[in-house]
């Protein structure tokens, strides 16, 4: 490999001259940069970044911890940082932190290690000692997708309440009374439920907790079980709200095996609007949320933090429903 001294001997300019022009910075002429961009150019010079970086103080990397690495969720929006990292000619390190955060701490620590320039972490909120670990870390950290609003760290996300309102809501106005929903157990997911409980109040009927089941995860095969579980518990309701894309589809294969039909029998309305609603027979309505713009802008925060130093304001993206088949008109006298 040829080395920068090299390039230096090559283009007859000193070391400290190929060193200013590869990190863009001033001091030379446009014919001296050309020299040196040929030699680098014919020697296949790659400059070394670990280097540069002990130069500028930069790595040009961000580190993602993700949950649930090949949920489809967290995928899109790994997609839009990615994205707009690519544009800003940053690397992203991601680390799975799995299901519950289990190996958060781990990972803050290796992302300490390599210096990276931010950090964007998706899913629950943190514990305490990941914040007081995140404080010593001294670089932009900003919190993607998470369930609760939280000051001390900036943040994207969405209104889960509002989300589960809208949702709700939607089945009231297409006729539906009994309306179901299967939740998660997880503190933060009290949002939704409170959004379900507060949509019901508000058009006057009366909450049954027989209506509500509480997943262990967001999977196809979460759906499936939790469905036949819900059906169970409330064999009378005409609709039920489902916390994710991926669990709906298997509530409607539940239903297919149950010889419910949907959305005849039981309407569903799910929430991401991931491919897969496009997928399912029926295709799914679903509370569409923008999942990789919520990405992007995750990364222009964290930019914007290591460009001015200062912390950024949190930002709550908008959603919307988008309409398909599994959700149909109540027929009167149901």
């Amino acid at each position: 490999m040829h080395t920068i001294k090299d390039v230096a001997k090559k283009a007859n300019v000193s070391i400290a001259t190929v060193s200013r022009i590869v990190n863009n910075q001033s001091g030379y002429s446009e014919e001296t940069k050309r020299k040196v961009l040929s030699a680098i150019k014919e020697l296949n010079y790659q400059p070394n970044a670990l280097a540069r970086g002990l130069i500028n103080k930069r790595t040009h990397t961000i580190g993602v911890l993700l949950p649930h690495f090949i949920n489809a969720f967290g995928m899109e929006l790994l997609h839009g940082i990615e994205e707009k990292a690519h544009e800003e000619g940053l690397s992203v390190i991601i680390c799975s932190t799995d299901s519950f955060g289990a190996k958060t701490m781990k990972y803050l620590q290796v992302l300490n290690e390599k210096r990276v320039d931010g950090v964007i972490i998706i899913g629950p909120e943190l514990e305490e000692e990941y914040y007081d670990y995140v404080d010593k870390m001294a670089v932009p950290v900003v919190l993607l997708g998470t369930e609760k609003f939280d000051n001390r760290l900036p943040s994207v996300q969405v209104d889960n309440q509002a989300i589960a309102y809208s949702a709700v809501k939607h089945l009231i106005e297409k006729g539906h009374r009994k309306i179901g929903m299967i939740a998660f157990h997880e503190i933060g997911q009290s949002l939704r439920t409170d959004g379900y409980r507060k949509a019901l109040k508000d058009n006057d009927i009366i909450f049954n907790p027989e209506r509500i089941v509480f997943s262990s995860g967001f999977a196809f095969e979460d759906g499936v079980h939790f469905f036949r579980k819900l059906m169970l518990q409330a064999p009378d309701i005409t609709a039920a709200y489902i916390i994710s894309d991926e669990m709906a589809v298997g509530a409607i294969t539940a239903a297919d095996r149950l010889g419910i039909k949907v959305p005849h029998d039981v309407s569903i309305i799910s929430h991401d609007n991931l491919r897969i609603a496009e997928m399912s027979i029926p295709k799914l309505t679903s509370v569409s949320l923008p999942l990789r713009r919520m990405g992007k802008t995750a990364t222009e925060k964290v930019l914007e933090m290591i460009q001015t130093g200062k912390s950024s304001e949190s930002s709550i993206m908008q959603h919307h429903i988008v309409e398909r088949g599994s959700v149909c008109k109540l027929v009167k006298g149901r």
